[in-house]
Parts: structure tokens; sequence; C-alpha cells
């Protein structure tokens, strides 16, 4: 239907005296209905929620653990490890549980 609409608006420039293609993007422009629509109104902002402390904890522990990569990659002292591994090893030793 879309297509169709496009392609009589395409064809009836060109028959009219247009002065060329209409591209796809003026022609839907030109017969939608919703290209005349006044802008959505705003919505409202919903408050924002403060992070739990299991949230709040991992964070901590991310920042810990990044503090020392960047010690142990300045050093060289990462063991051969990405930082997806190290994460996960420092982040179980923080929480206590053996890694």
């Amino acid at each position: 239907m879309r297509r169709t609409v496009i392609a009589l608006a395409a064809l009836a420039t060109l028959v009219l005296g247009g002065t060329g293609p209409v591209s796809a993007q003026g022609a839907a422009a030109a017969t939608s209905p919703k290209a005349e629509a006044a802008p959505p109104a705003a919505r409202t902002a919903r408050p924002k929620r403060e992070p739990t402390a299991g949230q709040m904890a991992a964070r901590e522990r991310q920042r810990k653990c990044g503090a020392e990569w960047r010690e142990a990659k300045t050093s060289g002292k990462t063991g051969g490890l990405k930082w997806p591994q190290y994460w996960s090893r420092c982040n179980a030793r923080l929480k206590g549980n053996a890694a």
C-alpha cells in the first residue's frame, strides 16, 4: 500500500511537471498525515531509582578491582590474564569466595 502511494506520488510529480524523481521519503512525507501532526506530548520524567545495596557493593568491588588491574597492568604483573578473567577472580576474592 505504501509503495503504491509513493509510486503514484512520484508519477504525479513527473506528469504535472516536476523537475525530477521524488525520493521515497519526500513522497511519503508529502502524502502522510503524520507529517502535519503536532509533536508528541512531553513525557513526564520518572523519579530516578536509587541503586540497591547489592548494586552499590558490586560497583565498589569493580572500582577496587579496576584500580588493582591498572596497577598490575602498568607493572606487568597481570599473569597473562585479560580484564574479564582478572575481574572474575578479583570479584570472587573480594566477595570472600574461593577463586
